[in-house]
């Protein structure tokens, strides 16, 4: 899972770096790595806090041109953010999730915190659960 940032010059120097898939956020960086490195942490924080308050992610839409960057989710994190969307299409409520995986509401509540580590056997089974399969792609990298 990646979001497309902008990242515009700034007057001062460094970058400073909004997404345009959602409505607020913004970061800045001194140089671009550090503006990439403070935009995967702003992008966690944004999806995190859309889970929090249960709104809908939006879709990741690809945009293109020199200012624009492809900012991607560490993979736990994109799992826990693909099960929530699995979990807002599927139209239960977290008491109905726990009841069909046994477990306690809590511990549905982790499954979707980007803050806690997560199981991947748990994160897999919750899948299950809503009728999805996680699958893995792992390619050379760049």
């Amino acid at each position: 899972m990646e979001y497309t940032a902008l990242f515009t010059p700034s007057e001062d120097g460094g970058f400073v770096v909004t997404f345009p898939d959602f409505d607020w956020g913004v970061t800045q960086g001194d140089t671009e790595g550090e503006a990439l490195d403070m935009a995967a942490d702003a992008l966690g924080m944004m999806i995190g806090e859309h889970i929090r308050k249960g709104e809908p992610l939006p879709a990741p839409r690809t945009r293109r041109g020199a200012k624009y960057r492809a900012i991607r989710l560490p993979a736990l994190h994109a799992a826990k953010a693909e099960l929530y969307r699995a979990f807002l299409a599927a139209n239960i409520r977290k008491s109905e999730l726990a009841r069909r995986l046994n477990i306690p509401k809590t511990n549905v509540d982790r499954l979707f915190d980007l803050k806690h580590q997560s199981r991947l056997d748990q994160i897999e089974a919750a899948f299950q659960m809503l009728g999805k399969e996680l699958v893995f792609t792992v390619k050379d990298a760049a």
